[in-house]
């Protein structure tokens, strides 16, 4: 071929589309025919389509008969080209030249997705050799699931070191971009959306609770979480919306931002309770809320079970009212951790002691935080652990002023068995992984059970401290919960003989009759709901999850209930 005609062929390659470049080809090769005849050697008989074909063009093409027309089809492509019977093969070269490297570049690409490797596969304590195939878009995937869980920065896929532990992990690992990545992320976040989105369109009702706080930037946010049961009826919790709160975060706009929330899953008439903290503006969005809800009918008991109080919030304010009345009994003691914690040289003189006495060293002391009561309780047990250290660091430290006398560590003592009580019921209600509402009750029996006992105490700072917690609790839980009651009585290792049980504690001789036919005409109502809805649900016993194996803390067993129901 001349390089004129070179010249042509690469400019039809470009001016033209692929079937007119077939049509072009035909035309062309008609006359290169005899040419090509000399080439090839001796003619071919083709009535013997066994008979071996000379020219190499042959591995790659077959030949098939459409519309009674003989064609020559490219095995890499499918494209049918002009052939007869002794017929040149020049045009199916040249269409192999532009067809072949196209192909065999995304062969390639596919074979390195496609090829297989070994690996040692390890499951439950055991090796056994499995096939392993390289897919860049599993490793996009695992990066993005991995950046998002651990909150790491997009920057850190293109760091130097980052990288080459990728590449001695794996060589065919292919360098990802920041920008990249935040793409392959929020891909992520709308796929999952769309699948939770999907999820609740089977859900019958759903719990929510709310989140608000201020960040250093002083801009507000709010987090909606939902909870409930799925087609298992396993316990599921998701959070709905992260989203920022324009101030002034009044109950109005509180409850505007819900809504919208609400709206954008598709599950407004789908809420049965909400929970919230004990503030005023809530309170306010609460009652928006209710209003919006009651409108369409859609709550249940007429909104009487709608408003759950944050059960760990009245707890958090009911210890903190009562330490604030008692703070001068442990002052000695929180000076003296304050003391030793604000300065390592002296912690470390602290702790050499502590070896000395042959004392455990895995724990050291912690200061309580205001607005964490709990850490009260845990400053109060570990500086009662290391109490014979604290005269002999005195001896060792002229500065230091604040010896507990031995008044000041009975006091503690009374008061650290006291907050344990508090320290065991916060556990069960800041379960997670398992269902609580049947807990709730028997939990807050055991609050007021120690109130009442605490209550008889003739020492000062005793009744000083159960007299405030009591005005607390009246406060919040001196009207009957709905909620809580009915879930200890769905609960079949107590039904109502734990309420029957605990209302006279709880709410005096006068009142627990009429909470009891309370419950009574709830119950009654729930039950005709889901009578009327006529649903025979098929529920695997083994999906739901168990609080008795799932719940595990310490605490001391209580015998009253059961010895009563004997």
């Amino acid at each position: 071929m001349s390089n004129g005609q070179h010249e042509i062929d690469q400019h039809a390659s470009t001016a033209y589309s692929a079937n007119e470049l077939v049509e072009l080809e035909n035309i062309i090769d008609k006359d290169d025919a005899m040419d090509e005849m000399k080439e090839m050697g001796t003619e071919q008989s083709w009535d013997d389509p066994n008979r071996r074909k000379r020219s190499e063009v042959w591995t790659e093409f077959e030949i098939v008969t459409v519309d009674g027309n003989t064609k020559a089809k490219c095995n890499y492509c499918s494209a049918k080209l002009a052939w007869k019977k002794g017929g040149a093969t020049t045009h199916l070269k040249r269409h192999l030249n532009a067809c072949m490297p196209q192909k065999l570049s995304k062969s390639s690409e596919d074979k390195e997705l496609k090829q297989s490797l070994l690996s040692f596969d390890v499951t439950q304590g055991h090796a056994m050799l499995a096939t392993y195939k390289y897919d860049k878009n599993k490793i996009r995937e695992i990066l993005a699931k991995m950046f998002i869980v651990h909150e790491y920065p997009f920057r850190m896929v293109e760091q130097q070191f980052f990288v080459l532990l990728c590449k001695a992990l794996n060589p065919k690992f292919e360098l990802i971009k920041r920008v990249t990545l935040r793409s392959d992320c929020m891909k992520m976040f709308a796929i999952e959306k769309q699948k939770l989105r999907s999820m609740l369109r089977n859900v019958d009702k759903i719990s929510l609770t709310t989140d608000l706080w201020t960040s250093n930037q002083t801009i507000g946010y709010i987090c909606l979480t939902g909870y409930f049961l799925d087609s298992e009826w396993k316990l599921q919790k998701r959070i709905l919306n992260f989203c920022s709160l324009a101030p002034p975060h009044t109950g109005i706009a509180i409850a505007d931002c819900i809504l919208r929330c609400l709206s954008e899953w598709g599950i407004e008439d789908k809420v049965s309770t909400i929970t919230l903290d004990n503030a005023s503006s809530n309170d306010t969005a609460v009652k928006v809320l209710r209003d919006n809800f009651a409108i369409k009918g859609k709550l249940y008991f007429n909104g009487k079970i709608f408003h759950i109080r944050c059960c760990a919030h009245v707890l958090n304010l009911m210890v903190q009212d009562g330490l604030a009345e008692i703070r001068d009994v442990i002052e000695n003691i929180y000076e003296s951790v304050k003391y030793l914690k604000m300065s390592p040289s002296r912690l470390h003189k602290f702790t050499e002691i502590v070896k000395q006495l042959k004392l455990s060293t895995s724990k050291i002391l912690q200061l309580d935080v205001p607005t964490r009561w709990n850490s009260t309780y845990e400053m109060l047990e570990l500086a009662l652990e290391f109490k014979p250290v604290f005269p002999m660091y005195k001896e060792r430290d002229s500065n230091y002023k604040w010896l507990p006398s031995e008044e000041d560590w009975i006091r503690a003592t009374e008061v650290s068995k006291f907050l344990e009580v508090f320290n065991e019921v916060i556990e069960v209600f800041s379960g997670r992984q398992y269902p609580t509402s049947n807990l709730f009750l028997n939990e807050i029996w055991r609050v007021k059970e120690k109130l009442n006992d605490m209550s008889f105490d003739t020492r000062d700072f005793v009744m000083r401290m159960t007299r405030r917690m009591n005005e607390k609790f009246e406060k919040y839980w001196g009207d009957c919960n709905l909620l809580m009651a009915i879930g200890a009585v769905l609960d079949s290792r107590y039904k109502m003989q734990l309420i029957i049980f605990c209302f006279p504690k709880i709410y005096g001789e006068d009142a627990f009759q009429r909470h009891i036919d309370d419950v009574h005409e709830a119950l009654d109502m729930l039950y005709k709901k889901y009578v009327s809805s006529d649903e025979q649900i098929d529920i695997d016993a083994s999906n739901i999850p168990s609080t008795s194996s799932k719940l595990k803390r310490k605490r001391r067993a209580n015998h009253a209930f059961h010895m009563w129901a004997e």
